[in-house]
């Protein structure tokens, strides 16, 4: 149960003085729909205002509160803008310009001869000074303009000013908190109390990156990590020890990697306990994971308990076990797969063989978590694209065996190491660091918006060769409807070229829709796949060695570098386009180049982190338990260690979550929503 004291920050929006159906709409989009949402959206910058007596040509650039009398109005017509030509006290000029046709508005907000305070930036238009759209106020209203304004990020039908007022609403609505970090670390961090950093956040411009809410956020954050382990610890696996007669008879193309038999042997020796396995399998696109995770559901075929292969869409599952079904040839293993897809007597048939132990390894997708899926004994589960599912979704996974299963969980995301904690911090974790002998580099190349013709006659000629090619549009802020525009509009204008020889994909479609798409795309009907960033993960075309990646100084590196992935799969050498705009920021050029000077991931990663600072974590919003709504990747890195120390003395030195701490810490995982880790305290 979630405590009484934090249920005033779990209120709906809807609940606060004036909000009704017309803002909660705007407060949807922003991912504030409670209290406690309020209170952590931070301001995008401070403005902050000049109070003047006259106008000054020195003042251009900055916002500046003055007194003026409106004295002329002027309007050129119904594309121009409507400008109020305004004098303040010594008789310098000032135009106030209005865009938009309603006229009757500025009228009436300046009428003429009645002296008003405005604010707003001022700015040189040609000859005379001009400020766009002021704030105007009656002069006894002055002091309503703050000189120093906390500016949130905002959605259309929303303005800064209803926003500061329903903050300020939220704040009043935050209780006092006990306190949960331990004493001696707050003195030493010079930290105030909770609530006050909350204040702090909304009120002075010094504190906008409040490192003791970064804190509290990533202090929850490990504690429950380390709940969850302590937890597993507890638990009663299985000791899996097979006799290798399976693995020895795969017939491998080409001999494993160092880092490969490296991480085989580091997942064996977790398996041989009798404590479950919870481990992290990290490896750069096409490094083979796959083929570490088979060894391991394998081991423990052969010693007579069943496997789980679970992927985070279909396409992906369907892939999966083509792959592993062609690495299995010969084998008396027997593999199946189940996604949402699957119904009637094909779906009994699977559920059965699970039940009565006839199938070795089941693929799929989170269907395989439905309750009605029951296996026979179940000991060992992958999880592939980790990121894609919570802790408490892998948690589920667990509760399908009369003991708890070993997992494995695998990543192609190159994650910083000083991130690594932060997103697995319950799991040890294996690095495959090295890509197999004979797999492609890829050559990247920057190439400017305006040689597109050029670009699309290349493309002509690739596909002429009877080559195959993606071209991803541009990740447009946030709006997935944007991002579908763009692609079709791309597609259509592509069609005019190349016909029927051109797909779509995109992330609206519906999965059998999509599936068929790509299943063309697979099989050669289609030589270009035009798509959103849903390509990003698990799309394996061997023909396919061209990516043109439209606008990619919107996306962040690791993304780039994801999609960089899906080619160099065959044996011809690929190339992939990078087309970028004519500005270019100083970070954007950086993460174009270091894409060009390298194809390591790791690296790439390392490397985001530094160039992107405050920016979301690697390019995708991480979605499950493990998303920061205050934490920087910056504050992450420098905290981590302090965070992970705190949680650490509380279970071992401070009498854990039952001590007066400890309760106060219950208190910060629910409201950081880490509550996951109280309900295994309560369940181990």
């Amino acid at each position: 149960m979630r405590p009484e004291i934090l249920n005033p920050l779990f209120g709906e929006t809807q609940s606060l003085k004036g909000v009704g159906k017309a803002l909660a709409k705007p407060l949807e989009k922003l991912r504030l729909t409670r209290v406690k949402d309020l209170l952590y959206h931070k301001p995008s910058y401070w403005m902050r205002r000049k109070h003047v007596e006259e106008l000054d040509e020195a003042d251009v650039g900055l916002t500046i509160i003055v007194e003026v009398t409106p004295a002329d109005y002027r309007s050129g017509g119904p594309r121009s803008p409507f400008r109020v030509q305004a004098t303040d006290a010594q008789g310098n000029y000032i135009s106030l310009t209005f865009f938009g046709r309603n006229t009757g508005w500025p009228k009436k907000l300046l009428p003429l001869g009645e002296s008003k305070i405005i604010s707003g930036k001022l700015e040189r238009y040609g000859d005379e000074l001009q400020m766009l759209h002021p704030d105007v106020l009656e002069l006894a209203d002055e002091k309503d303009i703050a000189l120093v304004e906390p500016i949130y990020p905002l959605a259309d039908g929303l303005g800064n000013k209803r926003m500061g007022q329903l903050i300020a609403q939220a704040v009043n609505l935050a209780p006092e908190l006990p306190e949960w970090i331990e004493p001696s670390l707050l003195v030493s961090k010079n930290w105030s109390d909770w609530r006050s950093d909350i204040i702090s956040l909304h009120s002075q411009e010094d504190r906008n990156e409040s490192d003791r809410l970064a804190y509290d956020e990533i202090f929850a954050n490990q504690l429950a990590f380390m709940l969850v382990r302590a937890s597993n610890r507890r638990k009663k696996g299985v000791s899996i020890q097979g006799d290798g007669r399976l693995r020895d008879q795969i017939n491998l193309p080409f001999e494993l990697t160092g880092a490969q038999k490296r991480c085989i042997s580091e997942i064996e020796g977790d398996l041989a306990q009798s404590s479950p396995m919870l481990r992290l399998l990290q490896g750069d696109v096409g490094s083979g994971k796959t083929l570490v995770a088979l060894m391991a559901l394998l081991n423990a075929v052969e010693a007579g308990y069943q496997g789980a292969f679970l992927a985070p869409t279909e396409i992906l599952a369907r892939q999966h076990f083509e792959g592993l079904q062609k690495l299995l040839t010969g084998l008396p293993v027997n593999l199946a797969i189940l996604t949402g897809r699957d119904k009637g007597k094909v779906r009994e048939s699977t559920l059965m063989g699970l039940a009565d132990g006839s199938i070795d390894i089941l693929v799929g997708t989170h269907a395989i978590f439905q309750e009605k899926v029951q296996y026979k004994n179940l000991a060992m589960a992958v999880i592939d694209e980790q990121h894609k599912f919570g802790v408490s979704q892998r948690l589920m996974l667990t509760q399908k065996a009369d003991h708890t299963p070993h997992l494995l969980a695998m990543t192609a995301t190159p994650i910083p190491r000083t991130l690594t904690l932060s997103q697995y911090g319950e799991m040890d974790v294996s690095r495959i660091d090295e890509l197999p002998p004979g797999r492609q580099t890829i050559e990247t190349r920057v190439i400017a918006d305006a040689r597109l013709p050029e670009v699309v006659d290349g493309l002509a000629r690739h596909i002429a060769a009877n080559g195959q090619a993606y071209w991803v549009c541009p990740l447009v802020e946030e709006s997935e409807k944007s991002d579908l525009a763009a692609a079709e509009e791309r597609a259509a204008i592509l069609r005019t070229r190349f016909g029927d020889q051109v797909g779509l994909v995109h992330g609206r479609m519906k999965g059998p829709e999509k599936d068929a798409v790509m299943e063309r795309f697979q099989q050669g009907n289609i030589k270009l796949l035009v798509a959103t960033t849903v390509i990003e993960v698990g799309v394996d075309v061997p023909n396919a060695s061209l990516m043109i990646i439209e606008a990619a100084d919107r996306f962040g590196l690791a993304q780039l570098h994801q999609l960089r992935g899906r080619v160099g799969r065959g044996d011809v050498k690929s190339n992939c386009l990078l087309l970028r705009g004519d500005t270019l920021s100083e970070t954007a050029r950086a993460r174009l180049s270091l894409l060009r000077e390298t194809n390591d991931g790791f690296k790439i990663a390392e490397e985001d982190l530094r160039l992107r600072g405050a920016g979301e974590l690697l390019g995708t919003r991480q979605s499950g338990d493990a998303g920061f709504r205050i934490a920087s990747p910056e504050q992450i890195s420098n905290l981590i260690a302090a965070a992970t120390d705190d949680a650490r003395l509380l279970l071992d030195r401070d009498g854990g979550l039952d001590s007066t701490r400890g309760q106060a810490a219950r208190i910060a995982l629910y409201l950081f929503e880490r509550d996951w880790g109280v309900s295994l305290l309560r369940s181990g």
